[in-house]
């Protein structure tokens, strides 16, 4: 379907591809992979010949007469409903539903009719409604103008069009960037399903290991394509490094053998044919060469000054919206303890924006009360936060104005270095920054106000996956509250261990994991099981009252559980002292009187690791089974 043969590409002088070659059938799914910034949109710009590749005859081939599709942007504004729009994306139908309208000639219309019938014209409708109303559309929606939506809303339909075409090579850029959780868990079901063959970079890892057969990973300016999903292709990338690693420890021995033969007769007359026979192979020997890891940047959430007791936040009986005629949630009752982690999940439209804008304090409550610390500090990450950043001013100068005033020259480039930005790249202006960078900096200025509540709403959207990673070990380290909006699931699942329910203007926890709540949104139709019905039957009866009695119950063992994790955490520093000194007690010269007191620390601290443990299974299993 596609070939890449030796492809060779810059921009201005830094190179992107040096003789980069792979090859995809017809009717695979390829997950594209690799780091912000080596290439991967360029590559599919080359691809779709957006750009000219370089050389007289281009390393990218396409099968002959294939069809190629993608999404070039959002659908323009205009009176055309999302419906139509979409159809036209089949531009073959299109084109033929068009002359069928003007054609006179009988054999014509014929003709033309049997196209159609061929390539099942009268059941577009029905397959572009099933498309859009997957990716969040409502039926209400299909027949609205597209000027009636938003942007994102209007990506979507891009999304749909692309999709509804059926092209021979679709190919798909962060497609998932877009959605919502349950966009994208219809998205991985349909590519799964896709006739034809797919190219879809992405970062997210659930997609690629649920949706793809092959990846194609871009790393050093080379492209290498293997069978299998994201963590497929990790286990295979792991046992090639160990096996040159392995290679390259025997050709080191080799290697000094060969030397030592050559230092030891060189010199000898008897022996020195043989010498330089072996200098010879030492000359032809090629290095075996280890590509040397890149290493991401961690991003750092410190510890809040001051430790709060629980609870850190309570909103009681609120009404929370944009005003009276804009009402979006009713009668919300929420708490936050110090050591909670919520995702919150929910179509899009149904107000978890809204909620997190509220806790956060940038939307009033127009009912109920708000129980919050004065010392309480919140850290609220949005994606309007990116257009939010001061155009003109360098990167810099947005953390100067973050930092104390005063604080010296040096020690603001040392934050902004810690935030993961090169000397050079402090004086760039925040326009020129890429997606990834602005993520970086304004995460990195709401560290500085070291928040005791920490919401984010869609961090990943422009981080690479080993970015990703580094987020959810910040996260995971965070000595404070968290509260996370995403479209990934890896990352919720990694780091949240409750969920909020947003639905039919309500807010409830709920009594299931990340797979139940996926399992419940692709089994279900999205427009049938709008949020009122949902709600509606997941409420009522005994359900609601166990769900009821079970928040009752996981509220009055909080104690319990917090007594558990400190006592975890006991345990842990305790362990790390004892294999300190278990290493110190091995040193070979350590006197004996060190000995004997490094002895006595340790048996300690074994007795003090011991009670810990004790009172963590204790609490542990009272806990659990308070809330069973």
């Amino acid at each position: 379907m596609l070939e890449i043969r030796n492809l060779d590409y810059r921009v201005e002088a830094r190179p992107l591809f040096e003789a980069a070659s792979a090859r995809i059938a017809s009717g695979w799914k390829v997950g594209m992979v690799g780091r912000n910034g080596t290439g991967k949109s360029t590559l599919l710009r080359l691809i779709r010949e957006e750009i000219a590749s370089p050389g007289k005859d281009s390393p990218i081939r396409l099968q002959n007469g294939a069809r190629l599709g993608w999404v070039a942007q959002e659908v323009a504004p205009s009176d055309e409903t999302i419906m139509d729009v979409v159809l036209q994306a089949d531009a073959k139908r299109h084109a033929l539903m068009t002359e069928s309208e003007t054609a006179t000639d009988p054999d014509r219309i014929g003709e033309i009719h049997a196209r159609l019938l061929d390539i099942d014209a009268w059941s577009a409708e029905a397959r572009a409604a099933e498309v859009l109303m997957g990716l969040g559309f409502k039926h209400a929606d299909l027949s609205r103008a597209t000027r009636e939506f938003s942007g994102g809303w209007r990506m979507r339909a891009a999304i749909a069009g692309a999709l509804f075409a059926q092209p021979d090579l679709l190919l798909l850029d962060e497609p998932s960037n877009y959605l919502d959780l349950e966009g994208a868990a219809w998205l991985e079901g349909y590519l799964r399903k896709y006739p034809n063959t797919v190219l879809i970079v992405s970062h997210d890892r659930e997609l690629l290991n649920r949706s793809v057969t092959h990846t194609l990973a871009l790393e050093h300016r080379k492209l290498s394509i293997t069978p299998g999903g994201y963590d497929d292709w990790l286990r295979l990338r792991a046992a090639k490094l160990a096996q040159l690693e392995s290679q390259r420890t025997k050709q080191a021995a080799e290697r000094a053998h060969l030397q030592a033969f050559v230092d030891r007769f060189r010199a000898k007359a008897s022996k020195a044919r043989q010498a330089q026979s072996r200098v010879k192979m030492l000359e032809k020997m090629q290095d075996v060469s280890i590509p040397i890891a890149e290493r991401t940047t961690p991003f750092l959430f410190p510890a809040p000054e001051s430790k709060l007791s629980p609870p850190l936040l309570e909103i009681k009986g609120a009404d929370l919206g944009y005003g009276a005629n804009a009402r979006i949630l009713h009668n919300v009752d929420i708490r936050l303890d110090p050591d909670d982690r919520i995702a919150i999940v929910g179509t899009n439209g149904q107000g978890k924006t809204t909620l997190v804008k509220s806790i956060a304090e940038r939307l009033p409550l127009m009912a109920g009360r708000r129980l919050m610390p004065k010392a309480v500090r919140i850290g609220y990450f949005s994606q309007d936060q990116l257009d939010e950043l001061t155009a003109g001013d360098t990167l810099l100068e947005h953390v100067m104005r973050a930092l104390p005033q005063g604080t010296p020259p040096a020690k603001q480039r040392a934050v902004a270095a810690q935030m993961g930005f090169s000397h050079e790249k402090v004086e760039t202006k925040v326009e020129a920054l890429s997606g990834g960078e602005k993520v970086r900096l304004i995460l990195g200025l709401i560290a500085l106000e070291k928040p005791h509540i920490l919401i984010l709403d869609e961090p990943t959207s422009h981080l690479d996956i080993d970015s990703r990673e580094a987020l959810i070990y910040a996260i995971n380290d965070f000595a404070g509250a968290v509260l996370l909006i995403t479209h990934d699931v890896y990352l919720a699942e990694a780091t949240a261990d409750a969920l909020w329910l947003v639905k039919d203007g309500k807010v409830s926890s709920y009594d299931g994991d990340l797979n139940d709540y996926r399992t419940l949104v692709l089994s279900t139709d999205r427009e049938k099981t709008s949020p009122a019905k949902a709600a509606a039957s997941d409420e009522t009866g005994d359900r609601a009252e166990a769900r009821r009695k079970a928040s009752q119950a996981r509220e009055a063992a909080a104690p319990l559980k917090k007594k558990a994790q400190d006592a975890e955490k006991t345990m842990e520093r305790l362990a790390a002292k004892i294999a300190a000194l278990d290493i110190e007690v091995a040193r070979p010269d350590i006197p004996p009187h060190e000995v004997r007191q490094r002895l006595k620390e340790r048996a300690k601290f074994v007795a003090e690791r011991d009670a810990a443990e004790a009172v963590w299974l204790e609490a542990s299993e009272a806990y659990e089974a308070a809330v069973r």
